[in-house]
């Protein structure tokens, strides 16, 4: 059942919302929370339909605010509430409004938003893209317990992760987090089978990719060891190597789906590691209100840490390069060829190879 309300209210909207409950026979609220999607006309479809695909674990009321860009002076200056109430098969599980806010009234979201709010249900606020650099300073994030951005979405991914390290407070997390979650819990599983201690790490992904550097972050936060950030054509997230006293643990994936866990001494299996969809991913978010204080303590570790613990690492890799060419020099001085020396160099390259993997 779909509702269209043109230049109303948020009082004009609730009553739509109990009427249409009482055509289609459910007047009881049966909702578990109020989720708020901030968006932009062109990503609004997709992101309510991930959100109506989450709403069949948790049921919610979906409020999608979507400014509208106004062209003209006097539109910028008239001010005009559009909304679209949807309920039953229209609205999955839930209850969704499309709010469309024209004029000054962009700028006062938060007051259109409130009135609407389920009474006594926590609120999560998402944004799938162009997210506050501050969102919990933001008027509609103060409305929320939780807070969902996606630095993926974002111009400068990187960039982006060290602003929300700044402003991070408790309640704020990051879909970019959210999708090495089952990369963390394969790791931690296969250091559990083995009685060994990580000198270091490597992680390697895509270029860009935010979710490359938390893991990072993670493993160098959790572990204390150096970690290396390497670069790969993708997609997401492809390699872990850790080195350790019982030999390496690798888990590789080249191909976005299934991965391979190889551990020194055991035969190799394959991992079912797809990459997964928003609405997984929002899902898992809803699953926990509470502040995630494990994203915050790997967010607050620091990029520039990384960068120098993998200053301190690589060198040692680069000293039998550098060796190389200069025992090569004397030799070609004085017109001597020699082969011996020359087998033990080329059969370094493809270790170096494989340590780079």
């Amino acid at each position: 059942m779909k509702t269209d309300l043109t230049d109303t209210t948020s009082s004009k909207i609730n009553k739509a919302l109990v009427l249409g409950r009482r055509a289609i026979g459910t007047p009881a609220v049966g909702m578990v929370l109020t989720l708020v999607i901030v968006t932009d006309e062109e990503n609004a479809y997709d992101a309510l339909k991930a959100a109506n695909e989450a709403s069949r674990e948790h049921p919610s009321r979906t409020l999608v605010v979507i400014k509208r860009v106004s062209r003209s002076p006097r539109d910028r200056a008239k001010a005009r509430l559009d909304a679209e109430v949807r309920l039953g098969a229209d609205a999955s599980t839930g209850e969704t409004v499309v709010l469309r806010l024209y004029g000054e009234v962009v700028d006062h979201a938060q007051s259109v938003v409130l009135p609407l709010l389920l009474p006594d249900a926590p609120v999560v606020v998402w944004w799938p893209v162009n997210a506050p650099t501050d969102p919990a300073n933001d008027p509609l994030g103060a409305l929320a317990q939780r807070r969902v951005t996606d630095t993926y979405a974002a111009e400068q991914p990187i960039q982006e992760l060290t602003a929300r390290a700044d402003a991070y407070t408790p309640g704020d997390t990051d879909l970019a987090w959210t999708r090495i979650t089952p990369w963390r819990s394969m790791l931690a599983a296969a250091l559990d089978q083995v009685v060994c201690e990580v000198t270091s790490a490597e992680v390697e992904g895509e270029e860009f990719n935010p979710s490359v550097e938390l893991l990072a972050m993670w493993l160098a936060d959790r572990l204390k060891v150096p970690v290396r950030r390497s670069k790969s054509t993708g997609p997401g997230l492809t390699s872990v190597r850790m080195e350790t006293s019982s030999g390496p643990i690798v888990l590789d994936r080249p191909d976005g789906s299934l991965a391979t866990l190889s551990i020194q001494g055991q035969p190799d299996r394959g991992v079912a590691l797809k990459r997964r969809e928003t609405a997984e991913l929002i899902a898992e978010e809803l699953r926990r209100l509470d502040p995630d204080d494990t994203y915050a303590t790997a967010l607050k570790f620091g990029l520039e840490r990384l960068d120098e613990e993998a200053a301190t690492v690589a060198p040692e890799a680069a000293a039998p390069e550098a060796a190389a060419p200069e025992a090569a020099a004397p030799v070609e001085a004085a017109g001597v060829v020699e082969s011996a020396p020359a087998k033990p160099a080329s059969k370094k390259a493809p270790a170096r190879k494989a340590a780079a993997k």
